[in-house]
């Protein structure tokens, strides 16, 4: 089990690397597009170019960050239901839902995504629009998103039967056992009690 645990930090370790570097291009993003639009409505040039490029990087931040996205556990859940369960049986539907639906999921589009990609590097697939990009290296990103997700799955299903055996914490849990809806709650009390406390303030002077 050592060496699968291993496996899996290393796994995070990636994702948290590549993750933390995407978030970058959010801000390349937001600086692309307020020069499009300056120059679009100050000098009345648009450039297809520049345009794409929003869309690229756009894509290069949904695809490359999902993994790490997953690896916080800050992706969308829906567990009105499960979050009945005691922790283990959480677990345990976490492992269902990797095994049988993330894993061939991403793995299909990964090997279906990679003649996609080679098709369009091979004849240097350039965009349909005037002026636009050459299109392989953003279809070169959809094997890479879905690889580094799918590793993610990996490493969450070790994590998670490790935690079954008991030699590791709650993967579903973050931040000293606190779940991303626990803090949100924890944080929006702090601010009531933070406003409470300042209305008794105001009210004693």
């Amino acid at each position: 089990m050592k060496f699968f645990l291993r496996l899996s930090s290393l796994i995070d370790r990636l994702n948290t690397v590549v993750g933390k570097s995407v978030t970058w291009l959010t801000l390349i993003v937001v600086l692309v597009s307020a020069i499009n639009a300056i120059v679009r409505k100050v000098y009345g040039i648009s450039s297809n170019q520049w345009l794409e490029l929003q869309w690229y990087l756009f894509g290069a931040i949904f695809l490359l960050a999902a993994g790490y996205t997953f690896f916080v556990n800050e992706h969308v859940r829906v567990d009105a239901l499960a979050e009945r369960f005691p922790p283990r049986v959480q677990v345990w539907i976490d492992i269902i839902g990797v095994i049988f639906f993330l894993l061939p999921a991403t793995l299909l589009i990964f090997w279906l995504s990679i003649p996609f990609f080679e098709q369009s590097y091979v004849l240097n697939e350039q965009s349909s629009n005037t002026g636009g990009l050459v299109r392989w290296p953003v279809k070169l990103l959809i094997p890479i998103g879905f690889a580094l997700l799918a590793l993610a799955g990996v490493s969450h299903l070790i994590k998670c039967i490790g935690f079954l055996r008991g030699v590791c914490p709650n993967p579903l849990l973050r931040n000293g056992g606190l779940s991303a809806e626990e803090e949100l709650a924890q944080e929006i009390r702090q601010i009531a009690q933070a406003n409470e406390a300042t209305t008794s303030v105001s009210k004693g002077q």
